[in-house]
């Protein structure tokens, strides 16, 4: 049976395919309003030796440095002046970059700002964000934000605009309150950078958050549609010197000492190891990277999560050697969490049990218009886990092409689990604009894979194909991907095999100028996915009949989403076993939200409706707490009650995190976990000081209680000290 077999009664997910395509057409035809203008310029001044970063832009060449305050509104009145004004100066020396804003606002007791933390998401506080482009491409960048508490937070900026928020470069900032606003005093070393060589002018932008009044201003290209991240609509940063990186080699020693109890019964085990991080730029574009006896003592535990579905969950990498440079081997566009090809938590991790990394080396940055990226490692085996030593590698080539597209080839070699003839390859290619019919996003991108290992034959191949239309008022996309039965790389994240996955999106974003309203979002997503014959295995239409965000930033939403599931074999969630059959039954969600910008801040997410030929009642509760800027406490909250035709389940998943934030460079956080499924109370408290910009110590405690027959036992602890300091060459 096909997947649009004539003869027969439309079914639910064929009419909403039908009616989603003929909006997304819509969207693409919609009118066209402005024209193409030129970027804004800041001429940068000369950073003397000696300036201190405090906050306060005493300095001589702060006050003869040129001056940009032509900002304008991107929210809510889109291109109408500010209601506050910003200014910024940028210098730039041989070895640094410093950036000083001045932020007008003479309501200082309404400024909202919580966050204290290094990395601390400030999209809900008042902030400033900058954006560098220096390989002046229009595809990467960086990404620099502070808040009026000197919270820090920065990011690369991948080829689609997103930010890999967990790149963690070394840089200063200082804050001050002052009696008509705040000031925020940034200085980045240039070896913090990459950059290409012999430009005198980088891409630039700044961004300015007024949480109270949810305004958004921006200095270049002040149009919804357009992120600040989006280096193609930028200004331009020009005067720049001649930087220097110096020898470009950075080594990092660490040491981490610590034990623990690593099993209920067992005895207290203790150890001690080195690590070595070294780092060398290869010009001032290309950053070649060795590790050796890699250590992660630092990284925080995955928050658990229930599943209601037959997949696997998706849990994203934490560990801050694979993150750097992640965004060079990005692959594809569309492909999200159906396929990753290359999935670096595949290294290192076998079913969540840490193996060993002997040793490894990366290399990643740009030669013209040519990205590149290589990664080497070798892992050790692990008793009653992998027997044997592994290797493995990826490769990544990207071709910057015309404004904004590129067009690129990956390949992996290896596995984790020994398994010979390991290897994968794929092409991808990407056209992307923000000139669509003279001011529109628009991205068009198609992809194919081949795996190759001894234990694999037939259809080993994947392939897709997407179209995004990613504007302001309207969104729309439409994406294919086909994925073979024994599609299975190794390095790869694949939930999903032999399958035809097929998903299109609408979405419509309206503003209000006056009333209790500021902007309506109405969505309407459906999904389905077919066997490779074209039989319907799921479908699901998303529809947000009523999304609608309030001028105080409160928000209110209701869905309805009919879904259908095709079982060929049984599964099981939690004590429930759901028989092979098809279902088909209605969901609906319920969700209301505070503004954030308020000290406590509440969501509550309320499914509601059928589910495998029963009923299914899912409650979740997430907020923070923010009584000072010392202390932030985040909570988070599940209960899912099923009642089906084979039984009933009930689960229940509790998290609170605690975080105590003594300054920037000095925070304690710690993570309480509790869930129905491993009847286990799990918690990770860390400590974080970076006593110097270039050092840092963390200790972490991990203790791990479970019940085993009504009685709460040890089931695991750890106790580590880790210390590491970077020396620049």
């Amino acid at each position: 049976m096909g997947i649009w077999d004539s003869g027969r009664q439309p079914t639910p997910w064929q009419r909403a395919f039908v009616i989603a395509s003929t909006l997304f057409v819509a969207a693409l035809a919609s009118p066209v309003v402005g024209q193409e203008t030129q970027p804004p310029v800041l001429e940068a001044g000369t950073l003397p030796d000696s300036l201190k970063v405090d906050g306060i832009l005493d300095e001589a060449a702060w006050m003869t440095a040129p001056t940009a305050d032509a900002f304008a509104q991107t929210d809510p009145a889109e291109g109408e002046a500010p209601s506050r004004r910003t200014t910024v100066r940028v210098l730039a020396g041989t070895h640094a970059i410093a950036i000083g804003i001045v932020c007008d606002d003479p309501n200082l007791s309404e400024i909202v700002s919580f966050s204290v933390r290094r990395d601390a998401p400030l999209n809900n506080e008042d902030h400033v964000r900058v954006v560098f482009g220096p390989f002046l491409d229009g595809r990467s960048g960086y990404l620099f934000a502070v808040n009026p508490s000197g919270a820090r937070y920065d990011a690369l900026i991948n080829p689609d605009a997103s930010e890999n928020a967990d790149w963690d470069g070394i840089w200063e900032a200082a804050t001050k309150r002052t009696l008509t606003g705040w000031v925020a005093e940034i200085r980045i070393p240039t070896q913090t950078l990459a950059f290409k060589r012999g430009l005198h002018q980088w891409q630039f932008n700044v961004q300015r958050r007024i949480q109270r009044l949810l305004e958004t201003d921006r200095w270049a290209f002040p149009a919804r549609q357009y992120l600040v991240t989006q280096t193609s609509r930028a200004g331009l940063l020009t005067g720049l010197p001649v930087f220097s990186q110096g020898l470009g080699l950075s080594v990092r020693p660490a040491m981490t000492a610590g034990g623990g109890v690593p099993a209920p019964s067992a005895r207290l085990e203790g150890d001690a190891q080195p690590s070595l991080d070294v780092t060398q730029r290869v010009g001032t574009n290309v950053l070649a990277s060795l590790t050796v006896n890699t250590d992660f003592a630092e990284t925080e535990v995955d928050t658990r999560r229930t599943n209601l579905t037959r997949f696997p969950l998706f849990f994203p990498e934490k560990r801050t050697f694979f993150l750097e440079g992640a965004n060079t081997f990005a692959f594809g566009l569309g492909l999200e969490q159906d396929i990753i090809p290359f999935f670096s938590r595949r290294i290192g991790l076998i079913n969540g049990v840490e193996v060993p990394i002997i040793a490894g080396g990366k290399i990643n940055g740009q030669i013209g218009d040519t990205n590149i990226g290589g990664l080497v490692i070798g892992t050790n085996h692990t008793s009653g886990v992998v027997s044997q030593a592994s290797r493995m590698g990826v490769a990544r080539v990207k071709q910057n092409i015309w404004n904004e597209s590129w067009v690129g080839a990956m390949a992996t070699v290896g596995d984790s689990l020994g398994r010979s003839g390991s290897a994968m390859g794929g092409v991808d290619f990407t056209y992307s604009t923000s000139r669509f019919r003279g001011n529109k996003n628009l991205r068009v991108g198609t992809w194919g894979l081949l795996t190759a290992r001894n234990d694999l034959h037939g259809d080993r191949s994947a392939a897709g194909l997407t179209v995004s239309y990613p504007n302001d008022k309207w969104e729309g996309l439409l994406e294919y991907k086909r994925i073979g039965s024994n599609f299975d790389p190794s390095l790869g994240f694949v939930p999903r095999p032999d399958v035809q996955l097929i998903n299109i999106e609408v979405n419509n974003h309206t503003r209000i100028a006056r009333g209790p309203f500021q902007q309506l979002t109405h969505e309407f997503q459906p999904f389905i996915a077919t066997d490779l014959s074209g039989r319907w295995e799921s479908y699901r239409i998303f529809m947000a009949p009523l999304n609608w965000r309030f001028r105080s930033g409160d928000r209110v939403e209701f869905n309805v989403n009919p879904s259908g599931e095709r079982l060929v074999a049984p599964f099981t969630v939690a004590d429930a076993t759901i028989p092979p059959g098809s279902y088909q039954w209605r969901q609906y969600r319920l969700e209301l939200s505070t503004a954030q910008k308020r000290r406590l801040y509440n969501q509550f997410t309320w499914w509601f409706g059928g589910y495998y030929g029963g009923k299914l009642d899912q409650t979740i509760w997430t907020g923070a707490w923010n009584p000072t800027a010392l202390f932030t406490v985040e909570f988070t909250g599940e209960r899912d009650m099923g009642r089906l035709p084979t039984g009933d389940f009930t689960t229940t998943l509790v998290g609170n995190r605690l975080r105590i934030n003594l300054s920037p460079d000095l925070s304690i956080s710690s993570y309480v976990q509790y869930d129905t499924d491993s009847k286990s109370v799990g918690t990770n408290s860390r400590l974080r000081w970076t006593f110097r910009p270039v050092a840092d110590l963390f200790i972490v405690y991990n203790h791990n209680i479970r019940s085993i027959l009504d009685r709460w036992q040890l089931d695991s602890n750890q106790f580590l000290v880790k210390v590491q300091y970077a020396l620049r060459y």
